[in-house]
């Protein structure tokens, strides 16, 4: 059973895990149920959610070094082939991990310092969508080689009323160490652009 995070809580991958090498970051969301019929009916949303999960790659100094940078659903996989987003969930629809980015933490270039997973709401503005109507967000590492769960981060939903774009946790290098800090800040953007350019 991994451990439960709290927000801004910290804990060491190296020593949860001895010999972690490779791991599973799963992202997972539900979508409140829409409005029924009836006057209220009329204002419900009925487009599907489509939240997309991305890794921002970062440098000691905390700034985005290099194109190629951002991993998400229109650039696969880092050019080190150390990270790897295993696809993208349109809908969120069914149980589990909703997507999954594989990361190989012996691969991860020397120059990357942390890595920042991220969610946003796709054409939010446009389908006046938010975090608000989210709800079961969760963030958890898997430990690639033998499945089991090292970590979990979940979220609610009410206090990212308004929010369209989310940094849910990061992995960094402590010294030999890798470390992993569940973050739930919740920013109003218009997309991951806009999540990129605060590490710029």
């Amino acid at each position: 059973m991994g451990i439960n995070l709290k927000k801004g809580q910290r804990i060491s991958l190296t020593k949860e895990a001895p010999g972690l090498k490779k791991v599973i970051c799963g992202l997972g969301w539900d979508v409140a149920e829409k409005a029924g019929g009836g006057l209220f009916g009329i204002f419900s949303n009925t487009e599907d959610y489509d939240l997309d999960a991305s890794v921002i790659c970062l440098d000691a100094g905390g700034k985005v070094s290099e194109l190629g940078s951002v991993v998400y659903f229109g650039n696969l996989s880092h050019a080190s082939q150390s990270i790897i987003h295993m696809g993208d969930n349109l809908t969120g629809e069914g149980d589990g991990d909703d997507e999954q980015i594989l990361v190989d933490l012996d691969r991860v270039p020397g120059n990357i310092a942390r890595l920042v997973f991220t969610v946003n709401i796709y054409e939010c503005m446009k389908r006046k969508q938010d975090f608000g109507q989210v709800q079961n967000a969760f963030v958890r590492l898997v430990n690639a080689s033998n499945n089991q769960e090292i970590a979990r981060y979940n979220l609610s939903g009410s206090e990212y009323q308004g929010a369209t774009g989310m940094v849910m946790a990061e992995i960094y290098r402590h010294g030999s160490e890798w470390k992993m800090a569940a973050m739930g800040n919740g920013f109003k953007v218009e997309g991951l652009g806009d999540l990129v350019k605060a590490y710029s």
